[in-house]
């Protein structure tokens, strides 16, 4: 009993210091460091990624707005460990510290954008409302949403939200995943799936998540 006692205690305590940490990020320190960079090397978010996350589109850029902290936190951290690879965001990350890290993506999460996609053409968008909603379960292709959750929304630190999302960035990683550059997410999940996309479908379903609304 003793023993059981003190593991839930130690448990109670890890569990606080976790709570603790994830309550210490400073969203307006974050803004700091999007806005300035630090004196280590990391240059301002904002230069690519805007003041407010909206990426950029014609770059490739990621919009960063309103995604889980923890997914965001999670990426830097893999590319400081080479476990994610880009030539512009590894020496990046690597000149972050923890603590910085944990503002910059608490900043970001908390920032929303009104979005108004692009026209798409409406055979294109209903292929990939079809991917994301149904999947293709003939090539093994579950439906997006199964991971991704409802309309696109995200899950966590593992699945981010894709709604929004720059098209030609969703079509951007969807190929990486495809050809072996990106290999960091869950169980090698996208490898497999993006092997069985044809171009075709990467560019609709990259459309169609596009086109919706990001959760606020």
């Amino acid at each position: 009993m003793e023993n059981r006692i003190r593991f839930v205690a130690i448990s109670i305590i890890t569990l606080n210091m976790f709570a603790n940490a994830a309550g210490a990020a400073n969203p307006v320190a974050g803004k700091a460091t999007a806005l300035r960079g630090n004196s280590k090397g990391a240059t301002p978010c904002v230069v690519c990624h805007g003041e407010q996350g909206a990426g950029n589109a014609a770059a490739s850029l990621p919009r960063l707005a309103g995604l889980d902290a923890g997914y965001l936190a999670k990426q830097l951290r893999d590319f400081q460990r080479g476990t994610r690879k880009d030539a512009v965001m590894q020496p990046i990350a690597k000149a972050l510290s923890q603590a910085e890290i944990a503002d910059v993506t608490a900043y970001f999460a908390a920032q929303s954008l009104p979005v108004s996609a692009a026209a798409a053409d409406p055979v294109l968008l209903a292929r990939g409302a079809r991917l994301a909603t149904s999947g293709f379960w003939g090539k093994d292709v579950p439906a997006c949403i199964s991971c991704h959750g409802p309309a696109g929304r995200g899950v966590g630190a593992n699945f981010p939200a894709l709604a929004g999302q720059h098209p030609s960035y969703i079509a951007q990683q969807l190929n990486a995943w495809r050809n072996g550059t990106r290999d960091n997410d869950p169980q090698g999940l996208m490898k497999g799936i993006a092997l069985r996309l044809p171009a075709g479908d990467i560019a609709a379903v990259s459309v169609y998540f596009s086109s919706l609304t990001p959760e606020p």
